[in-house]
């Protein structure tokens, strides 16, 4: 008898501390770089998880969603592909002060659909026979102007203007490449990467000193509805189990 009621006890507070989470669940909108679409993706799950509360993904360029939150879209939290639209953000008083932070920092991969295609040193880019070479929109994409500083560093960038093909993200970037309408494209490593190693195609891992670090930075916007689920992913997203998943697509941490 003393085991039933101690059981029923323990099936009590389990329901109460249900019924609590349920009552201070809360919706998070988030808009993110299209770089980190898959890791954002296994973060949620495990948020949602342990807060209760729900997250709503948009993915798209860091350019596209800066005009957008401009405008009024109604996001709660920006994870941006950079530094520079979530400072800019900060400065014209439409995110929230003291709440930015690099949660990755970007790799940039010159890749094709096919295996053999890419040497590793990049030679392929000044003597290789292709058509298309796919990048994402610099003024839109950090990694695609991390594609462009590479290039004109290599001094390729007036040789191959001809054979360039614009995606207006990295995703759509991707996209070109995967479904051979470009023969090679420079994209996230992250795109290629599963449990830190890189699974399909061919690839040169563009060195460091080729381009300026992309630092991906994240956000909480002004115009968050619902300020503490916003600010529980944000501090979710600097957790070691975050950052285990973040670390396992190739990213590097600040």
């Amino acid at each position: 008898m003393k085991l039933l009621k101690l059981n029923l006890w323990c099936l009590m507070g389990v329901l109460l501390a249900t019924v609590a989470q349920v009552a201070n669940a809360g919706e998070v909108n988030v808009a993110v770089a299209a770089n980190f679409t898959a890791p954002a993706q296994q973060i949620v799950e495990l948020f949602q998880k342990e807060s209760g509360h729900t997250v709503k993904l948009s993915f798209g360029s860091s350019g596209k969603f800066y005009a957008q939150i401009k405008e009024g879209a109604p996001f709660d939290v920006f994870l941006a592909a950079d530094e520079k639209n979530p400072k800019l953000l900060e400065q014209e008083g439409l995110a929230v002060p003291n709440t930015r932070f690099v949660y990755a920092l970007g790799k940039l991969v010159l890749w094709s659909a096919t295996p053999g295609f890419v040497d590793d040193k990049g030679v392929v880019l000044s003597k290789g026979s292709y058509n298309k070479i796919a990048y994402a929109d610099p003024k839109l994409a950090p990694y695609g102007l991390a594609a462009q500083e590479t290039l004109q560093k290599m001094n390729l960038w007036n040789t191959v203007q001809s054979k360039l093909v614009t995606g207006e993200s990295i995703a759509q970037t991707y996209q070109f490449a995967a479904t051979g309408n470009a023969e090679l494209a420079f994209i996230a490593l992250s795109q290629i990467t599963k449990d830190g190693k890189v699974t399909e195609g061919s690839w040169w891992m563009v060195p460091a000193e080729m381009y300026n670090p992309i630092k991906q930075a994240a956000i909480q916007l002004t115009a968050a509805k619902d300020k503490a689920a916003a600010q529980a992913f944000l501090a979710f997203l600097k957790s070691e189990k975050a950052v285990a998943i973040i670390r396992s697509f190739g990213y590097e941490l600040h």
